[in-house]
C-alpha cells in the first residue's frame, strides 16, 4: 500500500479550505500558522501551496506573501468562458459514448439535484450539482479532459458558495439538467452541447445581472 505523503495530505485538506470558504478569498496565508491548524511540518504545506498556485487557489505576491485568489467578476467570466469551451465538448462526446450505466446513475443525480432545488439549500444544490457535471466529465473517459474539468468544477464551486453566501436562496437561481439528460438519453450530441451551452450561459447572465 503506498505511503501518503504529507504535501499531499496538506494539499487536500488546504483544497478544502478554500473550496468551502474557510480561507476566504483575498485572506494572506502564513506557512507556520497553517502548519500548526493542520498538525503537519511546514514543508509539506509550503509545497502544498506551490501546487494550489499552480492550480490558481492561491496567488504568490513577491515580497508580500501568499493569499487565497481573490474572485472578481472578470475572473468569475473567465472561468465561465473556459467552462463552456471544455464542458460543452464533453456533453457532445458523452452523448456518443454512454452506457445504458451510465445514464442510470446520471438520472439518479439529476433527481437528486432537482430536489435540492426545491429545498432552496444552496449548500446542498452545489453538491448535487457539482456531482452531476463531475459525473459527466467522468462518462468520457479520457483522463486529459478529466483533469482540466475537474479543476474548472472546483474553482466554480468555490465561486457559487462565494456567491450564495450572503444572498438569500432563490429556486429560479438553481438551474435544471432536465434539457441535458433528454439530449443524453437520446444520444443526441448536438443537442446535448447545444443544452450545456443554455445552461452555462444562463449561470454566466445570472452572474453578471447580479455580481
Amino acid at each position: 500500500m503506498a505511503t501518503v505523503r504529507a504535501s499531499d495530505t496538506a494539499f487536500d485538506m488546504l483544497q478544502d479550505m478554500i473550496l468551502d470558504l474557510r480561507l476566504a478569498p483575498g485572506a494572506f496565508l502564513n506557512e507556520q500558522s497553517l502548519a500548526d491548524e493542520l498538525g503537519l511540518g511546514r514543508m509539506p504545506v509550503r509545497e502544498a501551496l506551490a501546487r494550489l498556485a499552480k492550480d490558481r487557489f492561491v496567488t504568490i505576491l513577491p515580497r508580500r506573501g501568499i493569499v487565497v485568489t481573490p474572485l472578481t467578476l472578470d475572473d468569475v467570466l473567465d472561468m465561465f468562458e473556459a467552462r463552456e469551451a471544455i464542458e460543452c465538448g464533453v456533453a457532445y462526446i458523452a452523448a456518443t459514448r454512454a452506457t445504458e450505466q451510465d445514464l442510470i446513475t446520471l438520472r439518479q443525480l439529476v433527481s437528486t439535484v432537482d430536489r435540492a432545488r426545491t429545498t432552496s439549500d444552496p449548500e446542498q444544490f452545489l453538491k448535487d450539482d457539482y456531482a452531476v457535471h463531475s459525473f459527466l466529465v467522468h462518462m468520457i473517459r479520457n483522463p486529459l479532459l478529466q483533469d482540466a474539468a475537474d479543476r474548472l468544477l472546483m474553482h466554480s464551486l468555490r465561486f457559487w458558495r462565494l456567491y450564495w453566501k450572503n444572498r438569500p436562496a432563490r429556486t429560479e437561481s438553481m438551474l435544471s439538467h432536465s434539457s441535458l439528460l433528454t439530449a443524453l438519453e437520446s444520444h443526441d450530441p448536438v443537442e446535448a452541447e447545444r443544452a450545456m451551452r443554455e445552461h452555462l450561459q444562463s449561470s454566466r447572465q445570472l452572474v453578471q445581472l447580479l455580481f
